[in-house]
């Protein structure tokens, strides 16, 4: 039997009744019906296989500080769960999308499934689970599964027996094998040595430094607040849209690193470097299994930049990843030149577009498209070069007439 999804906003909880047949393989037939909600998607959750923009915490609460239009789509199998998508409504022009809560800060994304029947999981049960998604909410014209992990801790990604295409935005990792001394030799080891010791005595010139790990909610407003802060100027001066700018974000992930530390094992962790009282440097990361992943990371505008304390945070984050037993540090989304210091894994995601209207074939059709543009320019150093350079070009033509206003 397979049971799919209910729809909600906020703490408003709307069940409704769908019912199809598909089979889930060549041994069975299965039933769809609407009816479960975020407590069953948490439950779900405790014992299955997940990447952490698919974990409980992060789809409560993305669905409670962006009061986002939510759906929960839960397929059975032998009568237990088997297989769950927590998806967010949302309106692109004239269509209406369900993609991962959190969109775009979704990132390296994995289904909720159980393990154990993860085989049973094929192309069929997705196609009538979205079947069951399109009964009870006519107004969605496309599921938009994105930047899709081809796999997780060895297990395939179910998606991926759906058609999909490359993401066009490369993911990048660093192999832990053997810890760090072992990195090192791999990794111009001499060279990080020295820049990280050169860094060290220019922090100690200016005063005291440290490396903070938040353990209180007043740590995570504080490194998250001086994180938003940095993003907000570093966003402005590359001409980039602050996607850390809207207040229900902010508040996201304030509430999401903010519950972590209830956790034994923090499946959120915020380190920032602090030197001579001022945060120079913030990462966010999360845990999935033998991979620590930085999800976001961010340095302050000011004297200390051309030190490069991101790096030399990075550097710690590193060892510490090695020393605490982890495989895998997983920079995640973006080829940067910074990465590249470290990483010797390339991680190609994958993409999946469900149409479930006509209109959804349209823009279907118009995101893979725009998919194969992205790839063309940010596969291109030349063009991609030139593209940032014309973003920064215009941005600062914008900032301008604000300035001579200003003076007056």
């Amino acid at each position: 039997m397979v049971d799919a999804a209910a729809s909600f906003d906020g703490n408003r909880v709307a069940a409704n009744e769908a019912p199809a047949r598909a089979p889930a393989s060549s041994r069975d037939r299965l039933t769809t019906a609407v009816g479960a909600g975020l407590a069953d998607y948490a439950e779900f959750c405790a014992s299955a296989l997940f990447a952490p923009a698919q974990s409980a915490s992060w789809v409560r609460n993305w669905a409670t500080e962006t009061k986002s239009d939510m759906v929960v789509a839960t397929l059975n199998i032998d009568d237990r769960p088997a297989f769950s998508l927590a998806l967010e409504v949302m309106r692109n022009g004239p269509f209406r999308v369900a993609r991962f809560a959190g969109g775009r800060h979704a990132n390296g994304n994995f289904p909720a499934a159980y393990p154990r029947l993860l085989p049973s999981i094929d192309s069929p049960a997705i196609r009538s689970l979205f079947s069951a998604i399109a009964k009870a909410r006519p107004d969605i014209d496309l599921v938009s599964l994105e930047r899709l992990l081809p796999d997780l801790d060895g297990a395939a990604n179910p998606l991926a027996a759906l058609p999909n295409f490359a993401s066009p935005n490369l993911a990048l990792a660093v192999d832990l094998d053997g810890g760090f001394d072992a990195l090192l030799a791999r990794a111009s080891g001499k060279r990080k040595r020295k820049k990280h010791r050169s860094q060290t005595r220019k922090f100690e010139a200016i005063g005291s430094f440290r490396r903070i790990e938040a353990r209180s909610r007043e740590e995570v407003d504080r490194l998250l607040g001086a994180f938003f802060d940095m993003k907000e100027a570093r966003f402005a001066k590359m001409g980039i849209a602050n996607v850390f700018g809207d207040e229900g974000v902010r508040a996201f992930f304030q509430a999401l690193f903010a519950d972590a530390l209830a956790e034994e094992r923090p499946s959120f962790l915020l380190h920032g470097l602090e030197v001579a009282g001022k945060l120079r440097a913030v990462t966010g990361s999360s845990r999935s299994g033998k991979r620590l992943i930085c999800e976001f990371g961010a340095i302050a505008e000011d004297d200390l930049a051309s030190t490069s304390p991101g790096d030399f945070l990075f550097f710690d984050n590193i060892q510490e990843a090695c020393e605490l037993g982890f495989d895998v540090y997983d920079f995640s989304v973006g080829d940067e030149p910074y990465k590249r210091l470290w990483c010797d894994i390339e991680v190609r995601h994958l993409e999946v577009l469900a149409p479930l209207t006509l209109k959804g074939r349209a823009l279907a059709t118009g995101l893979r498209q725009g998919s194969r543009a992205k790839a063309f320019i940010k596969n291109n150093p030349t063009v991609w070069k030139l593209t940032k350079m014309l973003r920064r070009r215009v941005a600062g033509q914008a900032a301008a007439p604000a300035a001579s206003e200003d003076d007056s």
